[in-house]
């Protein structure tokens, strides 16, 4: 079977290297969100329906030619990944996320995303970043969790392209968007589904919200001591042995 990693935002694929490392498997696909550190396709307008459109687009000919995937999602690739799971479970074996609070009819969406989410402050805010010296970005994702090597591999891709489809992606979803794919999600919990929880994330709330929408779709729950959002920078030896345990017993 097919393991496929999706990261998330500001990201590319470049954050799950230490974890392929620890995995040591050959059938991992690791697809590029487009605008992340990649070109936009003519006529892309970056909204979360959009990518889910594109992300089953990348799955559909995997799963012709290797059978239903092993899913793991990551931000907002977790996002997108599980409105995918639901609206296409055949496509899937097993699915593993770490942000499902996001779905949670509680959840409010973090202070950076309000920012991004209000016209002319959002705009204002990537100016400003891309305007600030390489060193000073490179140290900032080093203070939120993100090890100085992967961090400047983020950074000298990290463009006016990637912020306008930020803006975009968390415009279309600013709330009741994410609350309303949360209520849709009932096909996925007919898959083994497993709810990566890092404690010190603080962007999903994954200890509560996420935890009550795991046992709503049935899903394992394995808890991540000690991680925060980039926990497969963190441990991605941890990372790797849950998911291959919950692989291992899914089927």
């Amino acid at each position: 079977m097919t393991v496929v990693l999706l990261h998330g935002n500001p990201e590319t694929p470049v954050i799950w290297q230490p974890l392929l490392a620890e995995l040591g498997r050959t059938d991992v696909v690791t697809p590029q969100l487009p605008g992340f550190g990649c070109p936009v396709p003519e006529g892309f307008g970056a909204t979360k329906e959009e990518y889910v459109a594109w992300f089953l687009e990348q799955l559909e000919p995997i799963v012709g030619e290797h059978g239903p995937v092993d899913f793991v999602g990551h931000d907002w690739g977790g996002g997108i990944g599980m409105r995918a799971v639901s609206l296409r479970p055949e496509l899937f074996r097993t699915w593993a996320c770490d942000v499902l609070g996001l779905f949670h009819p509680d959840y409010v969406w973090h202070d950076f995303a309000q920012i991004w989410q209000t016209p002319g402050a959002g705009e204002e805010y990537f100016q400003q970043n891309l305007a600030t010296p390489v060193e000073d970005r490179v140290a900032l994702l080093e203070m939120i969790g993100i090890p100085r090597s992967t961090g400047e591999q983020l950074v000298a891709v990290s463009d006016e392209a990637m912020g306008t489809c930020i803006l975009a992606l968390y415009r279309s979803a600013a709330q009741p968007a994410m609350k309303d794919w949360g209520e849709q999600l009932g096909p996925v919990g007919t898959l083994p589904g497993l709810a990566l929880i890092a404690p010190d994330d603080p962007f999903v709330r994954g200890v509560d919200l996420g935890g009550e929408m795991a046992d709503r779709l049935g899903a394992t729950r394995h808890v991540l001591e000690g991680q925060g959002h980039w926990w497969m920078l963190g441990d991605p030896a941890g990372g790797a042995a849950a998911l291959a345990e919950f692989w291992a017993s899914a089927y």
